[in-house]
């Protein structure tokens, strides 16, 4: 009988799954969409058993697709977006809808709570800054705001363990999460009980920790009629999606990294030792006895897919007429354009940002605009903008001590040659493209195939399954104006983040 294994990815604007064989390659894939709430300002959230309807019709889809019988699954492995705050009851049930990881609504309850136990000594205990997208504030904000769902939470999970409870019915949590939560122990990858005194956060809303390779269970009887399986298929803990992405793009030694190129954008370090620094974000990696440094920005895919939303009615009429899609459209405009795109300069915060400026007040800016722009101007100033941010988190990872080499681009984005060039030309870094569009789900699954020990190592794993499409090299002929271009953005929100901050 012939064996797969499946991966369920829980992005954020959808979830994805794919089975692959043992060689990496993909059999057959699905996604299922759900909904991000924006219920008043500052507020990103989501319902999670949204994200478990979108599996079962995700999985049940993909397995239709492929032909593939149930039984031929051996292993299951899951991703999934990062802080995540979903409280549930001891049924299992949950008990409101969970802010992700964009959602800013604790900033008030960091300042009071960082200022009250000191935001070094925190950063001392788990390597990242206390800012209101992580868990833990979010975890406070219902003790405040909603002490009734506070009162009746069991556990708090993640996007990740929430699937992985619903395929086996088994509460865990697992070591790449658990950066999230500020009373977590970044060198030993153990709860710090004293932390969680001092935070008010009861340790017994807290699972228990697992490798990410870990087999917590098998498939339940329920879950098997819900999404179209057989009981009994082991399910691992799983992992943070960026360190699913950073082992499917291949990165599994020291200093190798992964670029991002999903609805975020940024970039993972592969680290074996600790460092950190409390502009970037810090993480155990997927791969055991290692971390990753990272920068996480809001700007990333998501920025074109806005602009495509938005300013693309052209390219969509067009494009069904020369069959041709509209981002095909963009990169064609986008094209023309110079590099530097003729002074136009670009913040992509199109949601406040995460690393390195940490401000949920940050606005997104065009600046440079003449009558001589067009709209090829936006869309290539747009991508240059992206990679400007990746350069600012590198150079930032640089002064911490982490070094990355080249990058292996992962994501949608990396689909775009002109956009991946760009980021080549604004890093100097040389970059790698695997098979970009599957890199987190094929992580996933390797976390699966080492748990069932299909794979007897991760860099077996990796040699098997990880296939290198294209390189971009740095040209340096556009050096020159991306710094100039770099300069500028550094100082635009210098100079316009106390414009930002004002409200109303």
């Amino acid at each position: 009988m012939k064996q797969y294994l499946l991966g369920i990815d829980i992005g954020t604007s959808a979830c994805k799954t794919a089975v692959f064989d043992e060689n990496g390659k993909v059999i057959a894939s699905g996604n299922g969409d759900y909904q991000v709430y924006y219920p008043h300002p500052g507020w990103a959230e989501q319902n999670p058993e949204e994200w478990w309807d979108a599996v079962c019709h995700a999985v049940r889809t993909t397995l239709e697709k492929g032909k593939i019988r149930p039984g031929e699954i051996v292993g299951i492995g899951i991703d999934g977006q990062s802080w995540s705050a979903i409280p549930v009851n001891k049924n299992g049930e949950v008990l409101t809808n969970t802010p992700i990881w964009m959602d800013t609504r604790a900033a008030d309850i960091c300042e009071e709570v960082g200022a009250r136990i000191g935001e070094d000594n925190m950063f001392q205990v788990c390597g990242n800054p206390f800012k209101p997208s992580y868990t833990t504030p979010k975890i406070l904000w219902y003790q405040r705001h909603m002490p009734e769902v506070y009162a009746h939470t069991y556990k708090v999970l993640q996007s990740n363990s929430y699937i992985a409870y619903k395929l086996t019915g088994e509460m865990t949590q697992e070591l790449t999460q658990g950066y999230g939560l500020h009373c977590f122990d970044m060198r030993k990858g153990v709860w710090d009980l004293d932390m969680c005194q001092e935070l008010g956060i009861s340790p017994d809303l807290l699972p228990d920790i697992y490798p990410s390779h870990g087999v917590v269970g098998k498939v339940t009887a329920k879950a098997a009629s819900e999404c179209g399986l057989i009981e009994g298929i082991p399910v691992v803990a799983g992992a943070l999606d960026a360190a699913c992405g950073t082992l499917g793009a291949g990165v599994v030694h020291p200093g190798e990294t992964q670029e991002q190129g999903g609805q975020a954008g940024g970039m993972s370090i592969c680290l074996d030792t600790y460092k950190a620094d409390p502009r970037l974000i810090l993480s155990y990696h997927a791969v055991p006895d290692q971390w990753i440094i990272q920068g996480g920005t809001v700007g990333g895919g998501g920025v074109m897919r806005w602009l495509e939303k938005e300013f693309a009615d052209y390219e969509r009429v067009k494009g069904k007429e020369i069959g041709k899609n509209s981002l095909e459209l963009f990169n064609e405009i986008a094209e023309k354009v110079a590099p530097g795109s003729d002074g136009v300069v670009f913040l992509p915060y199109m949601s406040g940002e995460r690393s390195p400026i940490w401000d949920p007040d940050a606005k997104g800016v065009f600046y440079g605009l003449d009558f001589s722009k067009t709209k090829g101007h936006f869309v290539r100033a747009a991508m240059e903008g992206v990679a400007l941010s990746l350069r600012h988190n590198l150079d930032v990872a640089e002064h911490a001590g982490a070094h990355a080499s080249e990058l292996r681009a992962m994501g949608g984005s990396a689909n775009s040659l002109l956009w991946t060039q760009i980021k080549a030309d604004v890093t100097g870094k040389k970059i790698i493209v695997p098979s970009s569009d599957t890199a987190t789900t094929l992580g996933a699954v390797i976390l699966a195939g080492v748990g069932i020990g299909m794979y007897q190592s991760f860099e077996e794993a990796v040699d098997k399954t990880v296939i290198i499409k294209r390189e971009h090299l740095p040209n340096a002929a556009n050096e020159e104006v991306y710094k100039k271009n770099y300069e500028i953005y550094l100082q635009l929100y210098d100079n316009l983040k106390e414009v930002m901050r004002r409200k109303g």
